[in-house]
């Protein structure tokens, strides 16, 4: 794509009227869920301990999908409608679950779906996988992993914060990218605006949260952030596509393989990852969400070294940023006796 001539302030104002959208409409759909009692209810596998309304996507998700539909640019041969009527769909589906809980498998059913339809979508763009596969096994390989960045972005979405900060980390991370190295053009608009609507949502989820996002809006968040990823990789910048979310992948993923290996059935909700054991060792809400956000700054400066033509640079100094935090997470887990 050509790069983008930006207008600085219309930008600046169009991100203020989305981050100001979010966050009104996050109140009004907070007012909504109280008034109807649609509240998520501690147990034993929850990380707070009063019940707070959950379905704060319904405010989230219809900010950035207007946003992202009204950015002027022909996006490929497809364009970015299949992009958002997927994310639409996913969270519909995500309500229904919030509201009454659905079986995993018509959910994943419906998330492969999406993910086929985005796949569609990305007609027109490079190989994901850099040309190292084949063209089909490279759009099902990437298919793959977007369908599993979509649950494990569910399943990171634990405490409150942290979803909002994964969010805009990473939207600013990817359009930093595209404004200093000119990789996406136009394109790179859509992770801004996302950002702007995280930042929206984020002052009402933010420790003490008044609301939850719910799956109704972390699904579709984590499918539209992959689709941002998988572009950005289409578009040459594997390593940087790679380095943003790397955190949130390594939990995650190290805590699904950990459960397998233990025989606990792994799509069950649990209180298992880093950042939840962490809560649970003592640390606040707000200590680990912005544990996660200065983890995800030195994310974003190792993925401005990797697009800047130092790929495995960036990727060897993100491992060790995201190892480092892994650890601090753990022994914030384990708080040092007072003879330590």
């Amino acid at each position: 794509m050509p790069p983008l001539e930006m207008d600085w302030p219309t930008l600046l104002v169009s991100c203020l009227a989305v981050a100001a959208s979010a966050w009104a409409l996050t109140w009004l759909v907070l007012w909504l869920l109280s008034r109807q009692g649609i509240l998520d209810r501690p147990n034993e596998r929850s990380s707070h301990s009063v019940a707070k309304p959950r379905g704060a996507g319904l405010a989230l998700i219809p900010v950035v999908l207007g946003a992202w539909f009204a950015v002027p640019i022909d996006l490929g041969p497809v364009g970015i409608v299949p992009i958002l009527a997927a994310a639409g769909v996913l969270a519909g589906i995500g309500w229904l679950d919030d509201l009454r809980g659905l079986p995993p498998w018509p959910r994943l059913l419906v998330q492969a779906l999406a993910v086929a339809l985005g796949l569609y979508a990305l007609e027109g763009f490079g190989p994901v996988f850099q040309g190292l596969l084949p063209p089909l096994l490279d759009r099902l390989a990437a298919g793959l992993v977007w369908l599993w960045f979509v649950n494990l972005f569910n399943f990171m979405d634990g405490i409150d914060g942290i979803a909002g900060v994964e969010a805009a980390s990473i939207g600013l991370g990817l359009f930093l990218i595209a404004l200093i190295f000119a990789e996406t053009g136009p394109a790179m608009l859509f992770p801004l605006l996302l950002a702007a609507a995280s930042l929206g949502f984020l002052a009402w989820n933010w420790p003490p949260s008044k609301l939850f996002l719910g799956d109704v809006g972390s699904v579709p968040l984590g499918y539209l952030i992959a689709w941002l990823l998988l572009v950005w990789a289409a578009e040459g910048q594997w390593a940087a596509a790679l380095i943003l979310p790397l955190y949130y992948l390594a939990d995650a993923t190290i805590t699904l393989v950990r459960r397998a290996l233990g025989g606990a059935k792994v799509w069950q909700a649990h209180r298992e990852h880093f950042y939840q054991r962490a809560v649970q060792g003592g640390a606040s809400h707000a200590r680990v969400s912005l544990g996660v956000l200065a983890c995800n700054l030195v994310l974003v400066a190792c993925a401005l070294v990797a697009a800047g033509g130092r790929p495995w640079l960036g990727l060897a100094a993100a491992v060790a940023a995201v190892a480092g935090f892994l650890y601090v997470l753990r022994r914030w887990a384990r708080p040092l006796s007072p003879a330590a």
